[in-house]
This record gives C-alpha cells, sequence and structure tokens, in this order.
C-alpha cells in the first residue's frame, strides 16, 4: 500500500520521505513511540543495504519482529568502515569522529544540517529551557582545529542563536573567559559553559569561585592529556575549582543525532528522539534487565535517513523510567575522543 514504510511498497520520492519523517518524529507522542520505532526499523531494513544485509547475515526477518526488544542493532564499528545511507542521497557534509592517532575516525553522512540542529535544541530545551537563553562560552580546544565536529556545529547554532553578544568560542584564552564569566554573574546572565574534561580540569586549577548562575556542561574525554576518571571524582574537582554547587554531563557522539543529559542523580536522561536500551554481553539479542550491567544500544529516531539502530561499544544500565547510567567501554573497544569518563561499578 502507498505510504507505509514496509519494503518496497515505500514510493515516496526523497524529498518526500524527508517531509514525512521529519513530521512523523516532531508529533509523535512519548506513548507512540514504540509504534515509530517499528515503523522506522521496517523502512530502514528495506533501504538501508548495509543494515539489510546485516539483519539477512545474522538471519533477523523484519516481517517476524514486532517487538523493540526484538530489533537488531548494528555495531558502532559499521559507522568506521561504510557510509550508512538509507536512500542515495548527496550528504551536505560528514560529521566525523575525534579519534585519537593511528585510529580510524567514524564518519556520519548528514543528509539536511538544519534537521541536525533541531534535534539538539529539541534534546536541550528537555533538559535545560531554550538554549538561546543562555549564554554560551564554549571551551573545546582542538575541535576546532578539524572539520565535521558535530559538538562544534552544535556549538555554534546554540551561540549563535544566543541573546547574549558574549556567547563564543574561548579555547584556552583562560583569563579571557574568567573576566566575562565573572561580569556575567555580575549581571546574573545564566552561563553555560561547555567545555572537554581535559580544558575544563586544566581551568578548575585557577580555584576560581563562581556563582550558582555558571552551569558546567562537560562532554568527557581526556584525549591523552591525563587518566581517565570516575563520574563523581571528576565532578568533584570541577565543583571544588571552579566554585559551583553542580556539573553536568552530555552524554553524545558522532554516530548519534541525539544526546542525553544529566539529572540531579547523575543519571542521563535522553532526548525526546532518543530511546536507550541494553544487550547482554555475551548474548546481542538478549536484553538483562532493568537496572543490571548491559551493552548500551540506541534507537536515534533522529537517525531515519541513516542508521537509528546502534549498538555501542559502552556499558551501562538502564531503568524503566528510560534513563540509563554510563559505566564504561567494552574491553578492546576503540578509545572515543568524547564522553569516555568511567563511572563505579556497583552491581
Amino acid at each position: 500500500m502507498k505510504g507505509t514504510a514496509r519494503g518496497k511498497d515505500y514510493l515516496r520520492s526523497v524529498d518526500e520521505q524527508d517531509r514525512y519523517w521529519q513530521n512523523r518524529i516532531r508529533q509523535t507522542d512519548p506513548a507512540d513511540v514504540q509504534t515509530i520505532a517499528l515503523e522506522l526499523f521496517a523502512y530502514q531494513t528495506s533501504n538501508n543495504p548495509v543494515y539489510h544485509e546485516f539483519c539477512r547475515l545474522i538471519r533477523r526477518d523484519p516481517a517476524q519482529i514486532s517487538q523493540l526488544d526484538e530489533i537488531p542493532f548494528l555495531p558502532i564499528s559499521f559507522f568506521k568502515t561504510h557510509l550508512l545511507q538509507c536512500e542515495n542521497w548527496e550528504p551536505q557534509m560528514e560529521f566525523r569522529s575525534s579519534g585519537t592517532i593511528g585510529m580510524t575516525s567514524s564518519r556520519h553522512a548528514v543528509k539536511d544540517l538544519q534537521w541536525y540542529h533541531d534535534v539538539t535544541r529539541w534534546g536541550f530545551s528537555a533538559a535545560y529551557g531554550p538554549p538561546e537563553e543562555w549564554c554560551w562560552l564554549a571551551l573545546l580546544p582542538g575541535y576546532l582545529d578539524r572539520e565535521g565536529s558535530s559538538l562544534i556545529s552544535m556549538a555554534e547554532h546554540f551561540i549563535q542563536r544566543s541573546i547574549h553578544p558574549e556567547s563564543g568560542f574561548y579555547l584556552r584564552d583562560h583569563d579571557r573567559l574568567i573576566e566575562t564569566i565573572e561580569r556575567l554573574c555580575d549581571r546574573d546572565v545564566p552561563v553555560m559553559l561547555l567545555g572537554v574534561t581535559f580544558a575544563l580540569l586544566q581551568l578548575a586549577e585557577r580555584k576560581l569561585n563562581w556563582s550558582t548562575g555558571v552551569q558546567v556542561l562537560e562532554t568527557g574525554g581526556m584525549k591523552g592529556m591525563g587518566p581517565e576518571l570516575i563520574r563523581s571524582e571528576l565532578h568533584h574537582l570541577l565543583k571544588e575549582g571552579l566554585g559551583v554547587s553542580t556539573i553536568s554531563s552530555e552524554y553524545g557522539m558522532t554516530e548519534l543525532f541525539s544526546q542525553a543529559y544529566t539529572n540531579a542523580a547523575v543519571r542521563f536522561v535522553p532526548a525526546p528522539t532518543l530511546i536507550v536500551t541494553t544487550r547482554d554481553i555475551h548474548d546481542p539479542f538478549s536484553f538483562p534487565g532493568y537496572g543490571r550491567t548491559g551493552r548500551l544500544c540506541m534507537i536515534d529516531l533522529a537517525n531515519y535517513a541513516t542508521q537509528a539502530f546502534i549498538q555501542t561499544d559502552d556499558l551501562g544500565r538502564v531503568y524503566p523510567d528510560g534513563q540509563f547510567d554510563v559505566l564504561g567501554r567494552m574491553d578492546g573497544s576503540d578509545i572515543r575522543g568524547c564522553n569516555l569518563l568511567i563511572s563505579e561499578f556497583t552491581d
């Protein structure tokens, strides 16, 4: 039937598909998220050649899958070896992971950059309110030196939309950054300091004393600048060194258009476009249960044109309310440039 997402019957043009999926995702009620995820699964198994072949080789028949727990997740390493797309279209750009020397970077084709920006804005707004109301100060040394960073694209978008002219990238200019924050605090301007872990730790060595109006949002990543820290230890060091009461974390990666942010309980709350689950470490088809350690798997509805069902190399736990913990990395997995913080194992 024309207009369905099933197999060869999906007859919309490429432009019509964009409008359909973007409107479908925007208007989806949280209670209906399983329906759209299954619809997207059917579409991608028919129109993403790599995912189609993957499902065939592991003998998972899409026609026999009717529950989210039955959906197979494509290992995230495929983003290093294939440019994953549904249908044929020319990317506006490619997001590339930072990686480390000697490691292959992941590539994520971007069909519609504005769509990515819309998704990041929805996710941030759900956690902290409209991004334009914050003064964005980005401490992301190393990221501006390369092309294709999804983190830089998000930061640039938020900076451009901010109503505060002081918003911008501060790289390694700590003196100017500190002076700007002190000025903003005097005026009671809400400040969002976005930074990678090693840069924030370097700043914390200055032993500052900022007001509660400063929100620090760390994206993870030591990039070989020092030993990895458990999240509680890192947040303690940053709170002590920056003089703030709370530290927040972002969970994001090149392969995802959607993000997650920590709440007061230091669990990650996924954006409305992101569904997080786990699979058993030894059995990729088995859900270990809520609150039990497994490999984190993502259903990113925003990835409708590329690959929405992704098995990550991160260990974690998910809970019935959809929130999740990140506990570390699978043994033998590549080190990521972002989001490398290790949490305590307390199973």
